[in-house]
């Protein structure tokens, strides 16, 4: 069996610096909002380029408070994509804002920035481009468009940890980004985390107001808030991972070229495209196969830890239904949604177990074309 990803691999190389910091918390009697979660906020503030970084329990929660920090809410529409995980269009919902759906660039995945202008209506306050699969968006045209139309701009970085986009790291290019440390990520703890970053003192201050309960000063409550805060356990975690990051994106990167390399003469298989000024860290790597769901079944049935991310569209799922919207509104989302298929990647992957992968699936290519047939 080859996994999508190998958490028990990378503990087998940090585990020992990992165990020796939690036990130090443990020992410490300080648990939340303690020295970690402050030094991690300043540590990961100076990998982005970003000023200020606030911790949270989940990227989830990050999309949520960045939304209210922006104070977007009812009656006001935020223009995405349903090409990505739910949690992007759940946190618009939750501030009981509406979703507007653009199209993707479908050789990227990601918004099709030409599209967006078009969405744009009295009642729009924001933008969330997500840089999925760890792929940047177009941001020069994204943040142009958001200038000239007086909207804010949230990343959605999700899966995007240390991703470029002109040599400048993703989640530092809006108002806010938002960035997750669930423990599949490039950059993963080993629980719940999350991360707003900005360069907005008062965004700073509104978040973490709103992460503890709504108040700056406690026992003073301003307005209704969360509890979002990242625990000094996780914290102690991603601070020694954060040492890797930079290490671990740059093998992703590698994996990703020796995969194109052993698919080069596959015709029926569509490698993922990188754009120019770009550097991809690989959350995902991603290929077009036709016969899709066969192909998935195939590569199970043979050990192979294929995923499909996403195999239905935001805008077609029953908790969009409200909304109204019909199956042919994104062709491009709807078409990629059906070829899409993510192979194993991660940073301890071996050549070997690549040309495993690689040859695996050029075979149940083949076999799933020939039973299309019959």
């Amino acid at each position: 069996m080859i996994p999508i990803i190998d958490s028990k691999r990378q503990y087998a190389t940090v585990g020992n610096e990992v165990e020796k910091e939690v036990l130090e918390v443990l020992r410490s009697g300080s648990y939340i909002l303690g020295k970690n979660c402050k030094a991690f906020e300043e540590e990961i503030a100076e990998f982005l380029g970003s000023k200020y970084a606030i911790t949270l329990n989940s990227g989830t929660d990050a999309l949520h408070l960045a939304l209210r920090a922006l104070d977007v809410g009812a009656g006001d529409e935020v223009i995405t994509v349903a090409f990505t995980f739910v949690a992007t269009t759940e946190a618009i919902g939750i501030v009981g804002a509406k979703p507007v759906f653009v199209d993707i660039n479908p050789d990227t995945f990601n918004i099709d920035v030409n599209q967006i202008e078009a969405k744009i209506t009295p009642r729009t306050k924001a933008i969330i481009p997500v840089h999925l699969y760890g792929q940047p968006c177009d941001m020069d045209v994204i943040t142009d468009v958001a200038k000239r139309h007086n909207l804010f701009v949230i990343e959605d970085a999700c899966q995007a940890i240390g991703a470029e986009y002109k040599g400048k790291k993703v989640g530092t290019f809006g108002d806010i980004g938002c960035f997750s440390f669930y423990p599949t990520k490039n950059l993963g703890t080993m629980g719940d985390g999350g991360l707003i970053s900005t360069n907005s003192e008062y965004l700073k201050n509104r978040v973490i107001a709103l992460r503890n309960h709504g108040g700056a000063v406690r026992y003073y409550h301003d307005e209704i808030g969360v509890n979002s805060r990242l625990d000094e356990v996780q914290a102690a975690i991603l601070r020694v991972k954060l040492k890797y990051i930079n290490e671990w994106n740059k093998k992703r990167r590698e994996h990703a070229a020796f995969y194109n390399e052993l698919f080069k003469d596959a015709k029926d298989i569509q490698t993922p495209k990188e754009l120019d000024n770009i550097y991809c860290v690989y959350h995902q790597y991603t290929v077009k196969v036709p016969n899709r769901d066969e192909v998935h079944k195939l590569l199970q049935e043979r050990g192979i830890g294929a995923m499909i991310y996403y195999p239905v569209p935001l805008h077609l799922q029953k908790v969009h239904a409200y909304l109204g919207l019909k199956e042919g509104l994104l062709p491009h989302t709807e078409e990629n949604t059906k070829l899409v298929l993510s192979l194993p990647m991660f940073a301890e992957i071996t050549e070997d177990e690549q040309r495993t992968v690689a040859k695996t699936l050029i075979e149940c290519v083949e076999l799933a074309k020939d039973k299309a047939m019959v």
